[in-house]
């Protein structure tokens, strides 16, 4: 077997000053779990799932606090709405294909309702981008069945990046993209990001400041900013909704650092929570012991957000290999021998 391909911190590309959580991943903040289903079948068929667990109990019982930041509202993605209103999560979040995004969704409703007897009503969450370049987008290939495992699979620890789960199919700067993540601890509390990523003009990636994509690109049939990315963040740290808005819009200045512009077609969202405060099924808010954070206190875990972003979608694309699809569509891995010469130059 090949050697894997290596995350940023591999290469010695160290984004910021702060701290990494063990495993450099959203499952730093504890309690948080990820799993993944890929569906890779014939010579068209490049999907998957993926599935975000802020904890291990019953999510409809234990909401999360939780909040939405969108930076490019071109997005199918289902469930922000009711997160904006009550700023809770109430069930795992799923990541998958566009067109894929309903059949998700009902296949979360099925697995919440085996665990609520008598529930009525549940406000699923379902966020997407577009793999149509290496998918064959209108077979909806996803089905209860791979929701399922993705949920079965999650665990804490080291998560498998690039072409994995929903970022099976996926662009990243016209590179093979797809799933990375990473996170930052700072004054004792840790933020986790996790991305999937489908976005960014080949000519605008910068790594860690480097103008990259100045003198090398993967061709001319790559060349603009259409796609999507999700954004998702995961903090221990005792923040109300609104304090998780505030923080979730640091997001977008990771994603421009490396790059990245939401361009028009762009669906590019960010959905936060906090594993630091719960709210009940009767919707009484569960305050953390000590109380939530002072608004002056908020900074570093801005820049931790903005670091820990930059370096996920990072890692989301030298994760990533050459991968073949649709129409014998091709998405070209980074060039790692390029990414060190330039890099060390």
């Amino acid at each position: 077997m090949p050697d894997p391909r290596p995350r940023a911190r591999d290469l010695n590309i160290t984004i910021g000053a702060l701290p990494t959580g063990s495993s450099n991943a959203i499952t730093d903040v504890s309690g948080v779990r990820v799993g993944h289903t890929t569906c890779i079948e014939g010579d068209s068929i490049r999907t998957g799932v993926t599935a975000i667990l802020p904890h291990s109990r019953n999510l409809f019982i234990e909401k999360v606090v939780a909040a939405v930041h969108v930076i490019n509202g071109y997005s199918k993605s289902l469930g922000l709405s009711q997160i904006v209103e009550t700023g809770t999560i109430e069930t795992p979040i799923l990541l998958t294909s566009t067109l894929n995004v309903w059949r998700a969704a009902d296949a979360l409703v099925t697995w919440m309702a085996e665990r609520n007897e008598g529930l009525i009503s549940v406000n699923p969450i379902v966020g997407e981008c577009n793999d149509a370049r290496l998918n064959d987008i209108l077979c909806r290939s996803i089905g209860p069945s791979h929701v399922h495992e993705a949920l079965a699979k999650a665990s804490e620890g080291a998560i498998e990046e690039g072409n994995v789960g929903a970022g099976t199919g996926m662009t990243g700067f016209g590179w093979k993209g797809g799933i990375g993540t990473s996170s930052r601890v700072t004054n004792g509390f840790t933020v986790g990001i996790l991305v999937l990523t489908n976005t960014g003009d080949p000519a605008e990636l910068r790594i860690d400041g480097f103008p990259f994509g100045r003198h090398v690109v993967p061709g001319p049939s790559t060349t603009s900013d259409k796609g999507s990315i999700m954004i998702l963040l995961a903090t221990d740290a005792p923040l109300t909704a609104r304090q998780l808005r505030r923080l979730t819009s640091r997001c977008a200045l990771g994603l421009g650092r490396i790059g990245g512009t939401a361009g028009h077609g762009s669906g590019d969202f960010v959905i936060g929570f906090t594993t630091a405060a719960t709210v009940t099924a009767d919707w009484e808010l569960m305050i953390p012991e000590g109380g939530f954070i002072a608004e002056n206190k908020l900074s570093p875990l801005f820049s931790a957000a903005v670091d820990a972003t930059e370096e996920a979608i990072l890692n989301s694309i030298l994760k990533a290999d050459t991968l073949t699809g649709r129409d014998g569509n091709t998405r070209h891995g980074i060039p790692l021998d390029r990414v060190r010469e330039l890099l060390q130059s």
